[in-house]
């Protein structure tokens, strides 16, 4: 061969889908859609051939189910992709129910070779295929050896005629009877769902593409109105527009002046910061504060909320922001959640509306809805959360609730405060028969910042930084407080 063969790879109208692919399905070649029984298979293929069907690229669709097409188009024009004008003229389906009776390879080969050669297809599609297999084994045919034969002259017939050819089987595992169709596919697409306790979520692999660098692993997918939507697995090297390069010279202001000196002038862009703090310390009116200050100076921001309704996390200057489209929000609120799905969601309106300032509200919420269900993938997944994000020059803050013990010190209950640049604590201490708020910045990576324990208080959702503590040691050990440097200008309730 002495000049380059190029592949046109075909669109398939699946969000997502075509960047795991590499591209697209490569023209011509001979595709598996495999997995369990109710993972989507029939609708990701039917929405693949609604989307590439015109009067130019025909498509043949083959049913081996005892059922007539007709009871399947039933439910696929529930979905938006479904296009009626195009059945029969564009798209023709062809039950091949009768050709199965005696199981015999030879003869449903001979009917699709007619059917193709009468219609003049580019994409074939064969729904579903396993069943052929089973048809065969029923009728105590030579099973392996007899497909194996099958699937080479089905692949040398479509690839003659110039088809793309998808193939749809019910595989609950890689199975050896299925052997002969993987080896001879060049492309399969793995589909599966997997199930913990009350929560299932969709995944879908592309475990072979033949020349072209599909995307590896499991990636998550869902099925709604539109039809299969995918949400690639989030990495900052594909995600990102390019390398941000961060100093840290570069601050942003938190929207409260005294916090901003404690933290050595502000929090350096691009930095993750973990607020950590008991139920009602102040997390989210101290989250808020920082969208709301960004607003002010012009800089757009995006809240996650993962553990209550947008409506309960905003204050009232915040609703008002968001009608004006300075802040975004996402409500995250589901028992399945995907961080893939999250991601997608965050990336997408951080680049829409340019924005520079991203609050995740609460890691306590993502930590109920994602390790409830799939537990091992959490400290991966808030990695995978801040990285991506961080990456794009996007400086984000992260709340945390954890239960304020006194005597112990901790900062995320998963041991996560590692992936953060920065952390400020807040906490409450007893004094005088009284429960005080006291705030301190703990960390930030790579800058000098307060070592003080301040007092702080919430007044009209907004806060407010008093006094530093002097005998802090003894409130971290849980006794009593005698006395505090005051400031009678400054001092709060």
């Amino acid at each position: 061969m002495s000049t380059k063969v190029s592949i046109r790879p075909l669109p398939t109208g699946v969000g997502g889908l075509d960047e795991l692919l590499g591209g697209g399905i490569p023209e011509f070649s001979f595709n598996l859609i495999a997995g369990m029984p109710g993972a989507g298979k029939t609708t990701l293929a039917h929405q693949i051939m609604f989307s590439l069907a015109n009067p130019a690229r025909r498509a043949l669709f083959f049913t081996v189910l005892g059922e007539p097409p007709l009871k399947m188009l039933r439910y696929q024009q529930q979905f938006s992709f479904f296009d009626i004008d195009k059945v029969n003229v564009s798209i023709k389906f062809v039950n091949l129910a009768s050709d199965l009776l005696d199981g015999n390879f030879e003869r449903v080969l001979d009917r699709i070779t007619q059917e193709v050669e009468s219609f003049g297809p580019s994409l074939v599609f064969v729904d579903s295929f396993r069943s052929i297999v089973q048809s065969a084994k029923a009728a105590g045919n030579s099973g392996s050896l007899g497909l194996q034969h099958f699937v080479q002259a089905l692949g040398v017939q479509m690839t003659s005629w110039q088809a793309t050819t998808f193939l749809i089987g019910e595989y609950p595992t890689q199975e050896e009877e299925s052997s002969p169709v993987f080896t001879v596919a060049d492309g399969i697409i793995w589909m599966s769902q997997e199930v913990h306790r009350d929560a299932m979520v969709r995944k879908v692999q592309v475990v072979k593409m033949r020349g072209q660098a599909q995307r590896p692993g499991l990636h998550t997918f869902r099925i709604n109105e539109d039809g299969v939507e995918v949400f690639p697995r989030a990495i900052f090297k594909s995600d990102t527009a390019g390398t941000v390069e961060l100093t840290g010279d570069q601050r942003l202001t938190m929207g409260i002046p005294v916090l901003d000196q404690m933290m050595g002038g502000g929090l350096p862009m691009g930095y993750s910061l973990l607020l950590v703090g008991p139920s009602g310390s102040g997390k989210s009116v101290l989250a808020n504060e920082f969208l709301a200050e960004g607003a002010r100076l012009g800089e757009y921001g995006v809240i996650a909320a993962f553990e209550k309704s947008p409506n309960q996390l905003l204050s009232h200057r915040l609703h008002a922001l968001v009608k004006s489209g300075q802040v975004g929000v996402i409500d995250t609120r589901a028992i399945d959640l995907s961080i893939d799905e999250t991601l997608h969601d965050l990336v997408g309106m951080i680049k829409k509306m340019k924005a520079k300032r991203v609050v995740i509200d609460s890691l306590s919420g993502f930590e109920l809805a994602l390790a409830s269900s799939f537990p091992e993938n959490f400290r991966e997944s808030l990695y995978r959360l801040t990285a991506v994000l961080t990456s794009m020059g996007v400086t984000v803050l992260l709340t945390a609730e954890l239960e304020d013990r006194y005597t112990d010190l901790r900062f995320s209950g998963y041991g996560n405060a590692f992936l953060t640049d920065s952390i400020v604590m807040l906490r409450y201490v007893e004094i005088g028969g009284q429960f005080k708020r006291v705030l301190s910045v703990v960390k930030i990576r790579a800058s000098a910042h307060s070592k003080e324990i301040r007092f702080f208080d919430i007044e009209q959702d907004s806060v407010v930084i008093g006094e530093a503590l002097t005998h802090y040691q003894g409130i971290l050990s849980g006794q009593p407080v005698l006395m505090a440097e005051r400031d009678p200008a400054n001092t709060p309730a």
